[in-house]
């Protein structure tokens, strides 16, 4: 890879090593590697730096994380799960028993299903969930997912425990191709600062470094408060209304109200983005949700900026 290349009577000396090696030339190489315990043919670390080993491809899975469960419906193994959550609301999930929220399922009902593989989320503070999984010998997944970065390492990892490399590649490829798409298509020139929301009484933001923050980058707009390190912040109303964002990304089917209702709002009536309608409004489960979806997010923001900054409505 760039360095210096080994003397050829070296290489050569290890090429002679290797042949006099036992098991070279296709021989055993002795009857201790039979006695060997075998490796399992799976092995990923989640992002709990847990090793996962399965003796084959997931056939049975419950994911408890909607991102991650739209992951394994993109690699066309919907088939595989055998629950659902409350917040996962793909058409074709709606037959599967719903064990209701991700982060407090029941653990005697997950048992009952006898999966292989279960996905959770990695809760730090988890005392309970994955613990009993585990005991109760179910291979247990922990998914953390902040950053594009993430995304794509959760689509490798979850396409290698399915055994589905190829369409995780493939998978992987078409949503940096989208991303790519629409980074190129954002006009040249100066660009919003965009405030998204996540909540609104007291606002809460999303960070430049999460996924949402990075999506909104790839749309063409740049972070109303990029001085603030954290992912998740809470900022207040005060200081929402003194930065004076240019636009307002509001996700719709959130516990928000639309941009009518915040227009009649105290505090909200006063930032300038609110008054002037100057608000992107897109599906809440789209955008927030880390994984192959979020290609489609971005194009999704994309149109919406373009409209704001054009004045339409």
């Amino acid at each position: 890879m760039g360095g210096r290349k080994r003397p050829r009577r070296v290489a050569g000396a290890w090429i002679l090593m290797a042949a006099l090696l036992p098991g070279a030339c296709g021989e055993p190489a002795s009857d201790t590697r039979r006695d060997a315990p075998a490796r399992p043919a799976i092995r990923v670390v989640d992002d709990a730096g847990r090793s996962i080993e399965l003796a084959g491809p997931a056939r049975r899975i419950v994911s408890l994380v909607p991102s991650v469960t739209g992951t394994i419906v993109a690699l066309g193994a919907a088939d595989r799960l055998v629950a659902r959550t409350r917040y996962d609301r793909d058409p074709a999930l709606a037959d599967l028993p719903s064990l209701g929220g991700g982060l407090d399922p029941s653990v005697e009902g997950i048992v009952a299903l006898g999966p292989d593989l279960v996905v959770a989320w990695n809760a730090r503070d988890d005392r309970a969930l994955v613990p009993r999984l585990l005991d109760a010998g179910i291979p247990v997944y922990a998914a953390e997912i902040q950053d594009t970065t993430a995304i794509f390492a959760t689509i490798e990892r979850v396409g290698v425990l399915l055994g589905e490399r190829v369409r995780a590649d493939s998978v992987a490829g078409a949503l940096r191709d989208t991303l790519r798409a629409v980074a190129r298509d954002v006009p040249p020139g100066v660009r919003p600062r965009a405030l998204y929301l996540i909540a609104g009484d007291p606002p809460r933001t999303a960070g430049p470094a999460t996924f949402i923050g990075q999506a909104l980058s790839i749309a063409g707009a740049d972070p109303a408060f990029p001085e603030i390190p954290d992912d998740w912040p809470t900022i207040s109303l005060e200081a929402v209304v003194a930065r004076a964002p240019d636009l307002i990304v509001l996700p719709v089917g959130a516990e928000l109200p639309r941009l009518e209702a915040l227009a009649r709002e105290p505090g909200w009536r006063d930032v300038v983005a609110i008054r002037a309608g100057r608000v992107v409004e897109i599906d809440a489960d789209l955008l927030a949700r880390p994984g192959p979806e979020l290609g489609r997010a971005a194009r999704e923001l994309r149109r919406g900026l373009s409209k704001v900054t054009r004045g339409e409505r």
